[in-house]
């Protein structure tokens, strides 16, 4: 640990750092549909949601040896490339966070890194083949497989659930939702916690510390669990409002689909080595059960803002990352004026954020209203079989209060 100097150590704080942003932005990839269908309260998902992350930390590293390993080359990369593209990741997070998107934190990451490498070594220190086959390809795959998965699984759970009992049905899939979205929990951390933990070991490698190709040291696997759990359990409720309810109205039935879905296809990818945006799994699993159901609509508005996030993630990581190495080229003073914007941006974020305060005491609510088109179908589409009466006002937006008391139709 001789080589342990300072800037390492301001790198691995910055890496911890944006771990625990990816904690609380991707709470709502394994809790969001539990919370919007009421199968576990708030705090209660987000505390059960930390410990699995913790938990599913320590299963696996072949994600973190995709980051440390197999994107860039390590040689010639220094810490303060790694803080460079840490900056750009936290930046990215934060401000999506600030408007309730749910975009990649993984791709915030990779785009940084990739930023600030070429900005420090080229274009020749990016492995090409890495990033299109275990980032790019599964960043188009995933959202396809999972939507797709949960759509024919939202389909297949109405169709055994036609002569149930709706009240019975809706409750044993409550108590399947939470046992899915304690799997997309334990898959959350066996793929994102890892991402921190790649990093690291990168900078230890860059640093001198750890030998190349090494494995994350224990102490790296433990603090980037707790850091990633600390986050989760306070919870990005701005983005799982827009997960639970933004983008459409989730049922039970739909929610355990949609989870079981999302946590096969993250799993998978772990296994695999894939570094997988969790993100985009579980935001195509979501809109899959949307469609899944009869009469149920995605809201194409919240979600083609979504996309757009989704396309941005990469290159505007890449381009703060890049000009944040830039800076950190003219040496110490260079690195202390990125760390002091880093910490005034996130200042400046956070309180931005107080405006308009969103917690679990209501992130339930819902302030868009519903289109023309949306409320169109759902008033003349009947209810699947087995829907239960206290669900039924769920599929049928409620008018708005500024229309006049004649035009409101009466179902």
């Amino acid at each position: 640990m001789e080589n342990f100097s300072l800037i390492l150590a301001i790198v691995v704080v910055t890496a911890l750092a944006f771990d625990f942003t990816n904690g609380f932005h991707d709470t709502a990839n394994a809790m969001a549909t539990t919370i919007s269908t009421g199968a576990l309260k708030p705090k209660v998902a987000v505390a059960m949601s930390a410990v699995l992350n913790l938990v599913g930390a320590f299963l696996s590293v072949e994600v973190a040896n995709t980051i440390s390993k197999g994107l860039v080359d390590e040689t010639g990369i220094r810490p303060e490339v790694i803080f460079a593209a840490l900056v750009g990741a936290i930046l990215w997070n934060l401000l999506t966070w600030l408007v309730g998107l749910p975009s990649s934190s993984s791709h915030a990451l990779m785009g940084g890194l990739i930023g600030a490498t070429i900005a420090s070594a080229g274009v020749g220190a990016v492995h090409g083949d890495a990033l299109v086959t275990k980032v790019l390809i599964p960043a188009i795959a995933a959202p396809l497989v999972a939507g797709i998965a949960a759509f024919l699984g939202t389909r297949l759970t109405y169709s055994l659930g036609k002569k149930a009992d709706g009240e019975a049905a809706a409750k044993g899939y409550r108590t399947g939702q939470i046992a899915s979205a304690g799997l997309v929990s334990l898959a959350h951390g066996t793929n994102d916690a890892q991402k921190t933990m790649g990093i690291i070991t990168l900078a230890l490698v860059a640093g001198g510390v750890v030998a190349p190709d090494s494995d994350p040291p224990m102490w790296v696997i433990l603090s980037a669990g707790l850091a990633i759990a600390l986050g989760t359990y306070l919870g990005g409720w701005r983005i799982i409002r827009t997960m639970g309810k933004g983008l459409t109205d989730l049922q039970p039935q739909q929610g355990f689909a949609a989870q079981t879905s999302a946590a096969t296809v993250i799993l998978a990818s772990s296994h695999l080595g894939f570094s997988l945006s969790t993100t985009h799994s579980v935001s195509g699993s979501v809109m899959g059960a949307g469609l899944g159901r009869k009469g149920g609509v995605v809201r194409w508005s919240t979600a083609t803002r979504m996309f757009v996030a989704w396309g941005l993630t990469l290159p505007a990581a890449a381009l703060v990352g890049a000009l944040a190495e830039y800076v950190t080229g003219f040496g110490t003073w260079g690195t202390a004026v990125v760390a002091v914007f880093l910490v005034g941006s996130s200042a400046a974020i956070w309180k931005i954020s107080r405006r308009e305060v969103i917690d679990h005491t209501n992130v339930n609510d819902s302030d868009e209203a519903p289109g023309v088109v949306t409320t169109a179908i759902a008033a003349v589409t009947p209810p699947p079989a087995g829907t239960p009466a206290e669900d039924l006002s769920a599929t049928i937006p409620a008018p708005s209060s500024s229309e006049p008391a004649s035009s409101q139709a009466t179902v």
